[in-house]
Order: C-alpha cells, then sequence, then structure tokens
C-alpha cells in the first residue's frame, strides 16, 4: 500500500517501508500530534519520536520489541505527555534537544546538539536544530544511502525566525549556536512525489540556486 502520511487520532498508524528501516506514522492526543516509530530491519531495534499523548497508543504501536530510546523533539507539554508512561514500560533512553532539556520534566539522557549522529540499530540519523519554536526544537534526517533524505519532525515551526531580522518581543531565540531552519532542510517530495514534507511546510519549492 502506498504511503500518504495522513493519520487521524483513532486511526491506524501509517507505515513507510525503506530497504533499511520501517516509519510508522500515527497521530495521538487532543492536538493530534505526530509520534513516529522508527525499526531497523537488520537489527529490529526501535526509536519513537515524541511520546506526545495516549501511551497505550504508543505502547500498542511499539509492541512486544519495546524500544531503545525516545526522542522529544521540543519542550511543549504536548510532545511528552506520555512519556513517562513509555519509559516506565520500557525503559527506553531519553534524547531531547540540549536547550530545551530544562523544559521537559522527565530527565534527558543525552541532550543533542546540531549535527549530532543519533542511531536506531545498523540505522544513523541527524539531528538538526531548528528554530523559532522553541530554543531546542530538534528534527532527525535519515539520509537514506538507497534514495532521498527523510525529514521526521512532530510538526513544522509556524513561523521561523533564522536571524534577518529582530524578532518580535518575547519570541523564543536559541542561545547562540548554529541556526538550520526546518524549511532549508531537504524536501524530498517537492515537486513531486506523496506531497507530505510540502504540505506540512506549507510554502512553495525552493528555487534552484541562480534563478
Amino acid at each position: 500500500m502506498t504511503y500518504a502520511g495522513v493519520v487521524e487520532v483513532g486511526g491506524p498508524a501509517d507505515v513507510r517501508e525503506l530497504p533499511d528501516l520501517v516509519i510508522s506514522k500515527v497521530a495521538v492526543g487532543s492536538t493530534n500530534n505526530n509520534a513516529y516509530l522508527l525499526r531497523c530491519r537488520a537489527t529490529d531495534e526501535q526509536l519513537l519520536i515524541d511520546a506526545a499523548a495516549e501511551p497505550q497508543t504508543l505502547l500498542s504501536l511499539i509492541g512486544d520489541s519495546g524500544i531503545a530510546s525516545v526522542v522529544t523533539t521540543h519542550r511543549h507539554g504536548d510532545h511528552w505527555g506520555a512519556l513517562a508512561e513509555v519509559l516506565g514500560a520500557t525503559g527506553a533512553h531519553t534524547y531531547a534537544g540540549a536547550y530545551d532539556t530544562e523544559g521537559i520534566p522527565v530527565p534527558t539522557d543525552v541532550p543533542v546538539a546540531d549535527g549530532d549522529t543519533l542511531r536506531v540499530g545498523r540505522v544513523e540519523l541527524t539531528a538538526r536544530h531548528l528554530t523559532g519554536h522553541t530554543p531546542g526544537s530538534i528534527a532527525l534526517v535519515y539520509d537514506d544511502p538507497h534514495g532521498h533524505p527523510h525529514p521526521r519532525v512532530s510538526h513544522v515551526p509556524a513561523k521561523p525566525w533564522t536571524g534577518g531580522r529582530v524578532p518580535p518581543a518575547g519570541w523564543p531565540v536559541p542561545p547562540a549556536g548554529p541556526r538550520v531552519p526546518l524549511l532549508r532542510l531537504p524536501r524530498p517530495h517537492c515537486p513531486q512525489g506523496d506531497g507530505e514534507w510540502h504540505r506540512r511546510a506549507r510554502s512553495p519549492c525552493p528555487r534552484p540556486a541562480g534563478r
């Protein structure tokens, strides 16, 4: 079945089958948040992105194989609402952006910086620090050796601030360091493909350099 990336709370997960990695996407909670379960085909090790809500839904998705780690993409409560319950059931290690760990009530085992490598089994993921939503928001990018990069983030910052102008009062600005706006990451589905990345970003595809 073709992956569409469209999920609803209470509905089934949508599953993307890649040669080395299986990515299952599910929607949970009153705010319709996405959670992603990544499974390495070679080892069956699993990683969960955002234990956002509905712990029983997430634990059912995880299954008997358990998970090695949980990555929290940012500090807002609708992205870690089920984290304590999932950790209690699985004993997984926790990861989160280094600038957001203090805002997550469940301890973070590994603070993550831009460019850090995370692993699920034999698969490598690259963490990217995002700006404009919280100081330490991160996304994970899987650079598929058999295809194109696959960015995974629970939702797009509403108004990414890249430092080009002074942000409004109260706008969350991360401390000095690498700034990698989400909209500059690869968009593998533009202009063709299933269009999930394009729809979520809500912006036109970037023009080629020099045009």
